[in-house]
C-alpha cells in the first residue's frame, strides 16, 4: 500500500540527500559512458571503413560479441571476472591488492558496450556523406583531420544524431545496471531508502519519475543538436 503524500514528503525530507548524490553518480556515469563510446564508436566505425583487413574483421568481431551478449552479463564479467584474474595475477608476482573501483568499471563496460552500438552508428552516418565532400576539403589544402573537423563532421553529425539520440536514451536507463556491483547510482539508493522505510514502491515510483525527468531533457537537448546541424540543410530547402 502506498504512502499518503505527507507521509511520503515527511520521509523524502531525510533521505533527500542521498538521492541527491545518487542522481549526481547516475549522471556522470552516463555522460563519461557517453563520451568513452563516442570514441570506441568513432574508432570502430574508422576500422570497419578502413582498407585494411584485419582491422575490419576486429571491428566486426567486436560490434558482433557486444551486440550479442547481454549487458548485465558483461557488466558482471568484467567487474567479478577481471577482478578475479587480476587478484590471482597480483598474488602470483607478489604484487599489492588491486581492487577494481565499481564506478569505473560501470564506466568501461557502458563505453564498451554501447560503443558498439556507436560503431554502426556512426558507420552509418560516414557513409552517407558524399564522397565529394572530402575530396573538396582536400582540394582546399586542408588536412585528414582538418578536413573531418570542419566538414566531415558537421554533415555525419546530420545523419548520426537519430541514431545517437536513441543509444543515449538507452544508455541513460542502462546505468541501473551499476546497481548490481554495489554502486550507489539511483537505483541503489531509492532501493536503499525504499527498503529502510519500508516505503520501497514510493522510492521506486519516485527513481522512475526521476529518469523520466533526465530523458525529457536529453529529448530536449537532442531536438536541438538536430536543428543546429540541420540547420544549412533547412535553409538550402526554402
Amino acid at each position: 500500500m502506498l504512502p499518503t503524500f505527507t507521509q511520503f514528503a515527511s520521509t523524502l525530507e531525510g533521505f533527500a540527500p542521498l538521492l541527491l548524490r545518487g542522481v549526481w553518480v547516475t549522471l556522470q556515469l552516463a555522460l563519461l559512458s557517453l563520451l568513452l563510446g563516442l570514441a570506441f564508436g568513432l574508432i570502430g566505425a574508422g576500422a570497419k571503413l578502413s582498407r585494411v583487413r584485419t582491422l575490419r574483421v576486429c571491428a566486426q568481431l567486436y560490434t558482433t560479441l557486444i551486440r550479442g551478449v547481454p549487458d548485465l552479463l558483461l557488466m558482471l564479467f568484467i567487474f567479478y571476472g577481471v577482478q578475479t584474474g587480476l587478484s590471482r595475477l597480483t598474488q602470483a608476482l607478489g604484487w599489492a591488492y588491486i581492487e577494481i573501483d565499481p564506478f569505473a568499471a560501470g564506466v568501461l563496460t557502458l563505453g564498451f558496450i554501447y560503443g558498439a552500438y556507436f560503431t554502426e552508428t556512426f558507420r552509418g552516418s560516414l557513409l552517407a556523406v558524399p564522397r565529394g565532400q572530402f575530396q573538396a576539403a582536400k582540394a582546399l589544402g586542408m588536412t585528414f583531420s582538418q578536413g573531418f573537423v570542419h566538414v566531415i563532421f558537421p554533415q555525419m553529425m546530420r545523419f548520426a544524431l537519430p541514431g545517437l539520440g536513441n543509444n543515449w536514451m538507452v544508455l541513460l536507463k542502462a546505468t541501473a545496471l551499476v546497481s548490481i556491483i554495489g554502486l550507489a547510482d539511483l537505483v541503489k539508493v531509492a532501493q536503499l531508502a525504499g527498503k529502510s522505510s519500508q516505503q520501497l514502491l514510493a522510492f521506486l515510483i519516485l527513481a522512475g519519475l526521476i529518469y523520466l525527468l533526465l530523458s525529457s531533457i536529453s529529448n530536449a537537448i537532442l531536438r536541438w543538436l538536430a536543428r543546429r546541424y540541420g540547420a544549412g540543410v533547412q535553409e538550402a530547402s526554402r
